[in-house]
């Protein structure tokens, strides 16, 4: 082999070799700042040996010719052998002879650039680590251009934590690895955009006095009502509670109850006592982030250090450089505070994806939040509650399960079902007494509007709604139910919230939903709805009426009633059965139907006993398989290393998108947003992500419908293609219309 004295890991365009990025600084700065990252969880070692080994095979001649001809510099450098610059480290690594260190070191560096792969071949197509580990001499030549210090850097000897899961730890180093390999190769290619993550966020305990500052003054300035004096109870408990040890965390508390700024206050004051990095609010819909974010920053002092991740986030929130800086730490989350989505968060928990994987090591040592627990996805439970309990247990992670109605989690055995994924004992309740608590606060009575819960149809629906003179929401199961009894209602002013209105039609309702409520001198304001306002949404009827579904729906519907307590009397809840019951809610509702009948239970239907009883139910009515349907677990699981990180990817899947494309509609400015994509092609990534306010996700046959009846407009051809559905339609009050007759699944109502 032809003698090199030079070697760049990265070139710069314009630039002569000698303003090139040496390979020994860019191996070294990466294995550096691995380290640092894996620190956390004592896993500096390996991250460290996986830095300092991810890019050796740029020491093949190959590569630095590749280098050289790519930037219109002659060479002479020729190699006999080709060799995969990303899968030589691993080569070295099993050269080693050191059996399972090879295998982890592999994994690691052969997937830098690629993915995490599966073992052996995969369902998905791509190239299994068995095949890229064979033949490790094809890598054997270039070693001896590589220095010898890095060349004979010594094995880790350093353990992975015992009981910790191997797939897990590999997942997390991998993190570390390649956050630290995007952020080398980003401060040499791009100084600019490397000094933007230099922002200087505010401490830990900077946020903490600049809530409470805002808190004493809030408390103070807030009307002296029952349901204020209890919101303080709870704030108050919450900071006492935040000095006790790390552990895994409830905090129950019933809608309207304050539970967001007394969970940010527990939080911050948590983090500060504990040293813990930053605070992560897991929510799972998009609504309440957009929400919960907007509140947070509210807060004086708190304004820079909100990060907030989501496929809708609009990019042009304040200062130029700001937003840059928030699209930059939404990459890894490196911020102190971030509220995003179920699915961003445990997606990137099961991702193969070096993207998606860079932020994970960011999670260590936070407190996180996962707000409105209960909207776990059953089909997912296992494997969500596996990673929780792994942050937790090893990578100092402190868990708060926030929430009216409490999901039962624990390792249990009951009705011959076991959870052994499940806690090992009960979380600690940051509440002093949340059954007290759900009493002091309960302001609805919940009703059957059948005794014996007998169906009823749409018609019958709209009839007794008409009846009512007094403001209601009606919240059904089906978008094709709630268009249906809202154009059937004449009487009081009527609005429809469904998914088939794009986000920006369903905010704008909601605005004014809200103005009217405020106003005391407004005709009856009637909503039908789906259940994409029961979490989240801030509203307060004095009726609601909800079709059979699941006990926790039961009760978040309920919250939506009465939420201030103004009233004399308690607000009313009825419980009714649409003759149309989807299959999707059947069996929550069956079991909720158990607990309704009962009036000894009904009465007691926001305790929570009451609740963990109907989880625990329901857990064992869904079984083992039912509650990780995907398989997940057996697929990353043992000692053996046998692991299939691809598959695994492909199959966590929090929503059931297939099937379904995604269309703009014909709603407010969308047209000058989609004029501004030929005339601002350099701002095309901002105006895609605002696009997204005016997207609704339709089947696909419906689709192909639409295409063949020519409805569809092109916005963009091509692979990426992007169509805007033609105005008839797009109704002003229900939004897209359908074709034909609906499926009965409904897409779930949470977005990425």
């Amino acid at each position: 082999m032809e003698k090199i004295h030079h070697f760049y890991a990265h070139s710069l365009e314009g630039e002569l070799p000698e303003r090139w990025q040496p390979l020994e600084e860019h191996l070294k700065n990466v294995a550096e700042l691995a380290a640092s990252f894996a620190s956390k969880f004592s896993g500096d070692k390996w991250a460290y040996l996986a830095g300092l080994w991810h890019d050796i095979g740029k020491y093949s001649p190959a590569f630095q010719a590749k280098l050289l001809r790519e930037n219109g510099f002659e060479t002479d450098l020729k190699s006999t052998v080709r060799v995969i610059h990303s899968e030589a480290g691993g080569h070295l690594a099993i050269l080693k002879g050191i059996k399972g260190v090879d295998r982890v070191l592999s994994w690691l560096i052969m997937g830098h650039h690629a993915g995490l792969a599966d073992f052996e071949s995969d369902e998905t197509g791509a190239k299994a680590l068995r095949i890229k580990m064979e033949h490790p001499e094809r890598s054997r030549d270039i070693f001896d251009s590589v220095p010898s210090w890095i060349l004979d850097h010594p094995i880790p000897k350093q353990p992975i934590p015992k009981g910790a899961s191997p797939s897990f730890y590999i997942r997390m180093l991998f993190s570390c690895l390649v956050d630290a390999d995007f952020l080398d190769t980003e401060c040499f290619m791009d100084k600019n955009r490397a000094k933007l993550r230099s922002f200087s966020y505010p401490s830990m305990e900077s946020l903490r006095d600049s809530l409470m500052s805002f808190m004493k003054r809030l408390i103070k300035s807030a009307p002296d009502t029952p349901v204020n004096a209890i919101r303080r109870q709870v704030f108050s408990q919450c900071v006492k509670k935040a000095s006790s040890n790390v552990n895994v965390f409830t905090l129950t508390v019933p809608t309207g109850g304050g539970k967001t700024l007394a969970s940010l206050a527990f939080a911050l004051n948590h983090a500060t006592y504990h040293k813990k990095d930053r605070i992560i609010y897991v929510i799972p819909y998009t609504n309440i982030i957009e929400q919960t974010a907007d509140v947070f920053r509210g807060i004086p002092g708190l304004e820079e250090a909100v990060l907030e991740h989501h496929s809708n986030l609009l990019e042009d929130r304040g200062k130029e450089n700001l937003s840059m800086t928030f699209r930059l730490a939404a990459e890894n989350w490196d911020a102190p505070i971030v509220v995003t989505t179920a699915v961003q968060f445990f997606e990137s928990l099961y991702s193969c994806k070096p993207s998606r994987c860079r932020r994970l090591h960011n999670i260590t040592n936070s407190v996180v939040i996962f707000d409105e627990a209960q909207s776990f996805p059953p089909g997912f439970l296992r494997p969500i509650v596996f990673a929780i309990k792994e942050l937790h247990r090893f990578y100092g992670v402190t868990p708060v399960f926030c929430t009216a109605t409490q999901p039962a989690l624990i390792k249990s055995k009951s009705f011959d079902f076991e959870f052994p994924e499940g806690f090992d004992k009960e979380p600690l309740e940051i509440t002093e007494n949340p059954e007290m608590l759900g009493q002091r606060l309960k302001r609805v009575e919940i009703e059957l509007i059948d005794r014996g819960l007998e169906p009823i149809h749409e018609d019958d629906l709209a009839k007794m709604l008409d009846k009512i003179d007094s403001s209601l929401l009606c919240i059904v199961n089906l978008r094709d139910q709630a268009r249906k009894v809202a154009s059937l209602l004449t009487t009081g002013r009527v609005f429809h919230l469904s998914t088939n209105m794009c986000p920006q039609h369903r905010r704008d309702v909601l605005d004014e939903i809200k103005k009217l409520l405020r106003d005391k001198d407004s005709s009856p304001v009637k909503v039908i709805s789906t259940s994409l306002v029961e979490a989240g949404v801030d509203l307060d009827f004095p009726i609601v009426y909800r079709a059979l579904s699941g006990l926790d729906s039961i009760i978040q519907a309920a919250g939506r009633c009465n939420r201030e307590g103004r009233m004399k009397k308690p607000g009313r809840v009825f419980v009714f059965r649409l003759s149309k019951e989807p299959s999707f809610v059947a069996q929550q509702a069956s079991l909720t139907q158990e607990f309704l009948l009962d009036a000894e239970k009904r009465k007691r239907l926001h305790s929570p006993q009451t609740i963990t009883s109907y989880f625990s139910k329901w857990y064992w009515q869904l079984g083992d398989d039912g509650m990780d349907k995907e398989n997940i677990l057996k697929l990353l699981e043992g000692y053996n290393l046998n692991y299939y990180f691809r598959t695994a990817s492909e199959r966590f899947c929090l929503i059931d998108d297939a099937g379904q494309m995604s269309v703009l509609v014909p709603y407010k400015d969308v047209l000058d947003l989609i004029a501004r994509l030929d005339s601002e092609p350099w701002n095309e990534r901002s105006i895609l992500q605002r696009l997204q306010q005016y997207s609704v996700n339709v089947f696909i046959d419906q689709f192909n419908l639409m295409g063949r009846k020519g409805l569809l407009h092109p916005i963009i051809n091509g692979e990426d293609a992007l169509y805007i559905v033609d105005d008839s339609l797009y109704h002003p009050d229900f939004g897209l219309l359908p074709l034909d007759e609906p499926r009965e699944k409904d897409p779930e109502d949470f977005i990425v």
